[in-house]
């Protein structure tokens, strides 16, 4: 799996949200925002078909989407990825979110979180 640029991840948000069998209609009218023509959210599509993040499936109606990549897997798979690129290891990365200024209340949440991921077997 690759990172995705904004513009594709864009795209992928549009369909997590959207669901399974999605009409491009939906896709452009879930996308307006960002105010992209028809032509550039064709491009996404078509990169993220290639890319095996998302199926089309052509009918009559016109195409419709699914996502291959869950969100929660690409977001375990960029949180990642961003870790080891922007801080090496995530003792870096917890010291920099503190000096930026982390409040007590989300120092504990972080702890009961560490201590139910330890108690569960992931940590």
């Amino acid at each position: 799996m690759k990172r995705l640029p904004d513009t594709e991840l864009e795209v992928m948000k549009a369909l997590w949200e959207a669901g399974e069998d999605t009409p491009r209609a939906a896709l452009e009218q879930a996308l307006a925002r960002f105010g992209w023509a028809s032509n550039t959210v064709n491009t996404y599509l078509t990169r993220l078909e290639k890319k095996q993040f998302v199926s089309v499936t052509h009918d009559r109606r016109g195409n419709r989407y699914t996502a291959l990549v869950s969100q929660a897997d690409y977001q375990a798979f960029d949180s990642k990825a961003v870790l080891s690129q922007l801080y090496g290891s995530p003792r870096n990365f917890v010291a920099a979110l503190v000096r930026g200024g982390l409040e007590q209340g989300e120092i504990r949440q972080l702890r009961a979180l560490l201590d139910e991921l330890e108690g569960e077997g992931h940590v």
